[in-house]
């Protein structure tokens, strides 16, 4: 199901991380690799500029935007979020949603409530969603074919197979939220 894109509606693709250079490249914290392309328009400061340079990896991304010509500017944007108009984000293929769609649906094995969506976590190997229950402990449900039946969005649904953990899971320890460290 394609994403409804409420007009208004930003996403961030991450936040402003230390300058990289002289030229006003920086590194981007908490990024959404997608959402950086050369030619890409983001949102910060309160002003619209063009993404012209874009380096480094999709996990430690470098970026230059159109104005900001040396260390000491990127320094000034320095924690400050980066945000795109979801109307004019990629579009996501069929199966694939961004994080924010999804945080908030309730979450079913058939009948049978299971909790709600409190975020989705990246991995290495695949996302997860971390899953709130009402009773017992937390539950993190990889995104994968064997665990996940439908994801609904606009009913606000996802349907999950928990035959893939035991009936009463030992609590799952989560990963904190990374936080910006100074480094990045």
């Amino acid at each position: 199901m394609a994403e409804q894109r409420p007009p208004g509606a930003t996403l961030q693709a991450g936040r402003v991380g230390r300058p990289h250079g002289l030229d006003g490249s920086f590194y981007v914290t908490a990024p959404r690799p997608r959402l950086l392309a050369v030619g890409a328009r983001v949102n910060v400061a309160g002003r619209s500029a063009e993404v012209v340079r874009r380096a480094g990896t999709d996990r430690h991304p470098i970026v230059r935007l159109h104005g900001v010509e040396d260390r000491d500017q990127a320094q000034g944007l320095r924690g400050l979020a980066l945000t795109v108009e979801a109307r004019s984000s990629p579009a996501l293929g069929e199966d694939e949603w961004w994080a924010h769609e999804l945080e908030g649906c309730e979450v079913y094995d058939g009948a049978r409530r299971v909790g709600v969506v409190a975020r989705m976590i990246e991995y290495p190997s695949c996302e997860a969603l971390e899953v709130k229950r009402e009773e017992g402990a937390d539950l993190l449900v990889p995104m994968v074919k064997d665990a996940i039946r439908s994801v609904r969005v606009a009913e606000r649904r996802i349907e999950i197979d928990l035959g893939f953990v035991e009936e009463e899971p030992a609590r799952v320890q989560t990963r904190p939220r990374e936080e910006v460290r100074d480094g990045d």
